[in-house]
């Protein structure tokens, strides 16, 4: 199976701007970026965020609220704080050995550090390659993680696999499977995900958010900074 996936990689992989570089820290911003977000939405933002920090030297020390600024649309404000948390630890004392130190740096996210940059012998599985490896039973060496990554997010998806696209079909005990929908999350419209993104973005543009209870959880966050009922960005 091994054999038969990297001969479909090689021919079909897809053209991400992180798989051209081994610097950890690039690494760790496509990381980041990639948490429940596609790929396609990250590309431009990835591009523009290394363009304007391109070291975590140059993110630790830039204004906070600019940070969080450049972050608005990919979801999840808190990801943008961590990562320059992280970027700070960096900065000061270079990269550990054990990644998970970091803020915001999960088994997953350190595993992908490890493979793609570090060139240490982990396979990194996100829900992609876990989907990928739970189907067919087969086991693959790190070299096949980005193989894995994509075939999970192209060909063997959620629901309904395209076995009859799949290089691994021949020998997939799953094949022709059909499976039931995951639970979704949460819808983002009304819920107070959307209420706290809301307060974030009056607050970057100058305004006062009027929401005080998702002031508060912001302000609990880290995200704003709440001190005699007056809020502000951090610095």
């Amino acid at each position: 199976m091994q054999t038969a996936l990297l001969a479909w990689y090689a021919e079909n992989r897809r053209d991400l701007p992180w798989r051209h570089t081994r610097d950890p820290y690039a690494i760790l911003v496509s990381e980041v970026m990639l948490q429940q977000t596609q790929a396609g939405r990250v590309v431009p933002r990835y591009l523009a965020w290394l363009e304007r920090w391109p070291t975590a030297t140059a993110l630790a020390e830039a204004p906070t609220a600019e940070v969080l600024r450049e972050w608005q649309g990919l979801g999840y404000n808190r990801r943008a704080l961590s990562l320059q948390r992280a970027a700070h630890e960096v900065a000061a004392n270079g990269w550990p050995k054990d990644l998970t130190t970091l803020p915001g740096v999960g088994p997953y996210t350190a595993a992908a550090v490890q493979c793609f940059s570090l060139g240490r012998p982990v396979l990194p599985v996100d829900v992609n390659v876990r989907r990928v490896l739970e189907r067919t039973g087969a086991t693959f060496d790190p070299t096949c993680a980005q193989a894995l990554m994509d075939l999970g997010a192209t060909i063997c998806i959620a629901r309904v696999p395209r076995c009859g696209a799949c290089p691994l079909a021949e020998e997939c005990p799953s094949r022709g499977r059909r499976y039931e929908a995951l639970r979704r999350q949460s819808p983002f419209e009304g819920s107070f995900r959307q209420r706290r993104a809301a307060a974030l973005r009056a607050l970057l543009r100058g305004a006062r958010p009027d929401d005080e209870e998702a002031v508060a959880a912001l302000a609990e966050d880290g995200l704003v900074r709440l001190e005699e009922g007056v809020v502000s960005l951090p610095d």
